[in-house]
């Protein structure tokens, strides 16, 4: 092997960065080693990718390209070129620049000083739909700064985002109200009518009055009544609706230094915590973990085995709007809608001959088992996957019933602290040691 650096790039639909990139890599590892190679795996591109790769591999005699014959994924591509990396040093990046090149000294260096593996933290976060929005307009600096009016559940999604390098928390002016729950979206439109204002205050005051979980037969949904956070720990400016009569006053609270900066600014009068403040929110907290208790006994018998978690998911028609309506699931790729799970007609023949009949659309189950695998210690059960679904599958409550167990076995619960490191980001000498077996 050659003691030199190889860099390797999974490409797809790429080409309008390639110049670019290839432009800006060149001088960086010509500054790092004498012997440099750039591998670049093109993964089913649609567009003009192959041509430009083709094109710089004619141009520059230390760039190689690999064609694929079809989208594989992200994951797959790194690896098809790590494989063909013939240099001591190997170097992986994405196409888009999200990796700077004019970082990578700082990654050799540390190589150079022993370790085996080094990794950057990306100050760029990938590509999605709310994902959330706050994550959008805090991802690069704004120059100015924005206040977001979030519920509760989703101001610890946008924690998370933080922690997992998809937003910044320095920009945004986080508000929030005491959460009184919500209805599923089909039973709102159905409850609004045709004046969504008013029935809201009417809303508000039923449900401040003792009403906790459902209003004139529209049940709230059932991540609201399971929800034990109903009031934001995370906000910058906390509007308080619980222990004040509604339509007399609302109490509104900084939790922060750029929230006590923006009180200060509205002259507000100056009150004190109403003193039945807090007994109303620990007696809601009561009746909601009840609830939730109740619900994740229900819920972990309904899907104990293989066979029933089959059942349970047998309604799916793999439209994903679990994946794109969570607010935590941030991938810019995702390896179930590439190629990998586009099948050719003849593999389907060979699974029915094998099984006698097979169930359309495949790979259910696995996709919301690695779903669950990959999305739990960051679960913030804010119900979204289950307003999302066409067949009224309830996701919500498989997926919080794993979180709990995941995030207790870690002893972490997403979107709480912002300082707090995520599940296996960060490693712990004496953690788990029933399951490495070191004594």
């Amino acid at each position: 092997m050659r003691s030199g650096i190889s860099v390797v790039i999974p490409v797809y639909n790429g080409s309008a960065h390639l110049r670019e990139l290839v432009d800006r890599l060149g001088p960086v590892l010509a500054s790092l080693s004498q012997d440099y190679e750039l591998i670049l795996v093109n993964d089913g591109s649609k567009d003009e990718s192959w041509q430009a790769i083709s094109g710089l591999v004619q141009e520059f005699s230390w760039i190689r390209g690999i064609d694929l014959l079809r989208n594989y994924g992200q994951h797959n591509s790194l690896l098809v070129g790590i494989r063909e990396a013939s240099c001591e040093l190997t170097v992986t990046m994405d196409d888009d620049l999200q990796n700077p090149p004019e970082e990578m000294p700082k990654l050799i260096a540390k190589l150079r000083e022993g370790f085996d593996v080094v990794y950057g933290d990306p100050e760029k976060g990938g590509s999605g739909l709310w994902r959330s929005l706050a994550s959008r307009l805090t991802r690069k600096p704004m120059g100015g700064k924005v206040a977001a009016v979030l519920r509760p559940c989703e101001i610890r999604a946008f924690i998370e985002l933080v922690k997992l390098n998809q937003a910044h928390r320095e920009e945004i002016l986080l508000i929030s109200t005491d959460c009184l729950g919500a209805f599923p979206n089909k039973e709102y439109f159905k409850f609004a009518a045709q004046d969504g204002g008013e029935e809201t205050l009417r809303f508000y005051k039923t449900m401040l009055g003792g009403n906790t979980h459902e209003m004139e037969g529209y049940p709230l949904a059932p991540a609201c009544k399971a929800c034990e956070h109903p009031v934001s720990e995370n906000a910058d400016i906390q509007i308080g609706l619980y222990g004040i009569k509604p339509g007399e006053s609302i109490l509104i609270k900084a939790q922060s230094e750029a929230g006590d900066e923006m009180l200060k600014q509205m002259n507000l009068p100056e009150t004190t915590e109403p003193t039945g403040r807090q007994a109303a929110i620990d007696t809601l907290i009561s009746q909601r973990i009840r609830f939730r208790d109740d619900m994740f006994a229900k819920t972990q018998e309904a899907v104990n085995s293989l066979d029933k978690m089959g059942a349970y998911f047998s309604n799916c028609v793999n439209c994903y709007n679990c994946r794109v309506a969570c607010p935590v699931c941030y991938c810019k790729e995702c390896v179930f809608v590439t190629d990998v799970f586009d099948h050719e007609p003849s593999q389907y023949l060979q699974w029915a001959a094998r099984k006698g009949m097979i169930k359309m659309p495949t790979d259910t189950l696995f996709y919301h088992l690695t779903r669950l695998a990959h999305m739990s210690t960051a679960c913030v059960g804010c119900g979204q996957c289950s307003n999302a679904c066409p067949n009224d599958i309830p996701i919500m409550e498989v997926f919080r019933t794993v979180a709990q167990h995941t995030q207790q076995a870690f002893g972490y619960e997403a979107g709480k602290n912002l300082e707090e490191k995520p599940p296996l980001s960060v490693f712990f000498k004496d953690e788990f040691q029933e399951v490495v077996g070191i004594s």
